[in-house]
């Protein structure tokens, strides 16, 4: 059985004008691709610049917004300032009892006649004898009381014993009869009695100009001024120290306090006679 085989028709050659237009097709193909690869880098390097740019913050750029912190109210209260002391209650009336501080003291002085005296203070008042008795102790030991003008020794002495005056720590109604006066609110010397208003002890006066502690010394050395010989002083000029013998409970007439009667330790500060 035969096989009939048929021609193979060649195919014709392409003319030189379909060459031509061949070759201009992929030109163009390769520009058009060309174009669209570098449109899409040049799209590509922006988009990176800008986002580099975005990492860092330029002058231009806003600081971001600080926030302010909320006032919160504490809710703990501050702590409340100290109340005021109260003064110290004033006895008015003791039982008219004595305690006298017991045994011989020291003696103060260098020169001069020897006085010897007693302390005692008054039952039923709250104050302790031998606080009141250093107090007193204290005042006549300083070197600017009364023993620096070597007229006076001091020395205590006990309850038994002789002695030229004694310093009473009393109540203001038994200060009224120590001193046979019915004044309730200054201290008193009447004879050998040397009377210190617990009143004026415990609270000194008003408009003072120094604390009570200075008081209290005035008030020692003024009383038993008294017993010494000394009469009452003024105020010399406004502005200066008042004379311890100045009635200086009674307020200070232009004066600066003082409690002792050689402020220098060497003389006496007096001023002139008189009384207010």
């Amino acid at each position: 059985m035969s096989t009939t085989r048929r021609a193979v028709r060649p195919q014709p050659r392409p003319s030189r004008s379909q060459v031509r237009r061949a070759r201009r097709r992929r030109a163009r193909l390769r520009r058009t691709a060309l174009l669209a690869i570098t449109l899409a880098s040049v799209v590509l390097l922006t988009i990176a610049v800008f986002r580099s740019g975005d990492d860092e913050p330029t002058e231009n750029d806003a600081a971001p917004a600080v926030p302010t912190p909320a006032v919160v109210e504490s809710s703990i209260a501050p702590p409340m300032s100290e109340a005021p002391l109260a003064p110290p209650e004033v006895v008015e009336k003791g039982d008219g009892k004595w305690t006298y501080a017991p045994g011989d003291g020291e003696r103060h002085g260098k020169a001069g006649q020897l006085m010897r005296y007693r302390v005692a203070v008054e039952g039923g008042i709250e104050q302790d004898i031998e606080e009141f008795t250093a107090a007193v102790e204290g005042v006549f030991a300083d070197e600017r009381g009364w023993t620096a003008g070597k007229q006076w020794r001091l020395q205590r002495v006990g309850k038994g014993e002789s002695h030229d005056f004694t310093v009473y720590l009393a109540s203001p109604k038994t200060r009224t009869v120590l001193c046979a006066s019915d004044d309730t609110f200054t201290s008193c010397r009447n004879g050998e009695k040397v009377v210190i208003n617990l009143a004026r002890w415990l609270l000194g006066i008003e408009d003072y100009g120094a604390g009570l502690d200075v008081y209290r010394q005035y008030v020692i050395n003024h009383e038993s001024g008294h017993a010494l010989g000394h009469g009452h002083e003024l105020c010399p000029k406004k502005g200066e120290q008042a004379p311890v013998m100045q009635q200086q409970t009674l307020g200070m007439h232009g004066c600066e306090a003082n409690a002792w009667p050689y402020p220098d330790g060497k003389k006496y500060y007096s001023g002139p006679q008189g009384e207010y």
